[in-house]
């Protein structure tokens, strides 16, 4: 079992669908003690991430602007602080920048530049959702807010802490891809797009690409691969037979998990998630 390091302000430097804060105990239970090198494929806001004590880490997401604002933070976090300092709450503001990503020269923008604008939309777009058209534009509306915390400096000042005294990569690839990377001696989450448990329950749809049937066997293979290193894995997905189905070869833990961010709140009840490790949670051994 994983103890949380307690660090004072470490948290998520935003909120993200799937986020793991509400369940991050019961993750660390069923982690092993000694880890070489953490590996976090779909990092997300990385909740379970910051929680942990680890000497050597692998972080990776599909979403290049959320990578860059892992590596802004980690490497000019005054600047960025500097940036967010300087904008309010606003909806014109707002409007303003998150047009930005039609400019055809967007991605040329400075990076301190995209990673200010990634955690000004988080912070003030409706519900705090990552939402992005076929084009791949952010499309979620404004949101209603009392005082939303644009520049969360104490969180930023740990996050970028956390980051730069620890040996962490930060990569933006295809998860697999980094399979040659992962070693017997280190220990990976993965935390997908979930498979949906009903046709309006899909929060792939919040991504340009769709993470669809065959991306959950894809990643299946995956996980069956680094089965066959001998690394041991833990996978959080949605409970429903097709996954149940898919892992049945795995153990199969069933976590309950209050869900925040949906847009009815009437719908941000508890749900059951399932944490599947082939290794066994008592003995950390890695299953035949």
């Amino acid at each position: 079992m994983q103890n949380s390091n307690n660090i004072p302000n470490l948290k998520p430097f935003v909120k993200w669908v799937g986020g793991k804060t509400t369940s991050v105990n019961r993750l660390l239970e069923l982690m092993p003690d000694e880890i070489g090198t953490y590996v976090e494929l779909f990092v997300g806001s990385g909740a379970l991430f910051f929680s942990l004590n680890f000497k050597k880490a692998i972080i990776n997401d599909s979403n290049s602007e959320l990578i860059n604002t892992y590596k802004v933070i980690k490497d000019h976090v005054g600047e960025l602080k500097f940036f967010l300092s300087s904008l309010i709450y606003d909806k014109e503001l707002f409007l303003k920048i998150r047009s930005w990503d039609r400019e055809p020269d967007y991605l040329k923008r400075d990076p301190i530049d995209r990673a200010g604008r990634f955690i000004y939309l988080m912070k003030t777009c409706y519900n705090g959702l990552y939402r992005v058209s076929q084009k791949n534009y952010f499309n979620t509306p404004f949101g209603q807010y009392t005082d939303p915390n644009i520049c969360d400096s104490p969180t930023l000042d740990a996050c970028s802490s956390y980051l730069n005294y620890r040996d962490v990569s930060i990569f933006n690839q295809d998860y697999e891809a980094l399979l040659d990377k992962i070693d017997s001696d280190s220990f990976v989450y993965l935390d997908p797009p979930y498979f949906p448990i009903s046709k309006t329950a899909n929060f792939t749809s919040y991504q340009k690409d769709k993470f669809n049937d065959n991306e959950q066997y894809r990643l299946f293979n995956f996980c069956k691969a680094l089965h066959r290193k001998g690394v041991k894995f833990m996978l959080s997905n949605s409970d429903v037979p097709e996954v149940r189905d898919l892992y049945k070869e795995f153990n199969i833990h069933v976590i309950e998990v209050p869900r925040r961010i949906n847009s009815k709140s009437t719908k941000r009840s508890a749900v059951n998630e399932l944490a599947i490790t082939n290794y066994d949670k008592d003995t950390f051994e890695l299953l035949k």
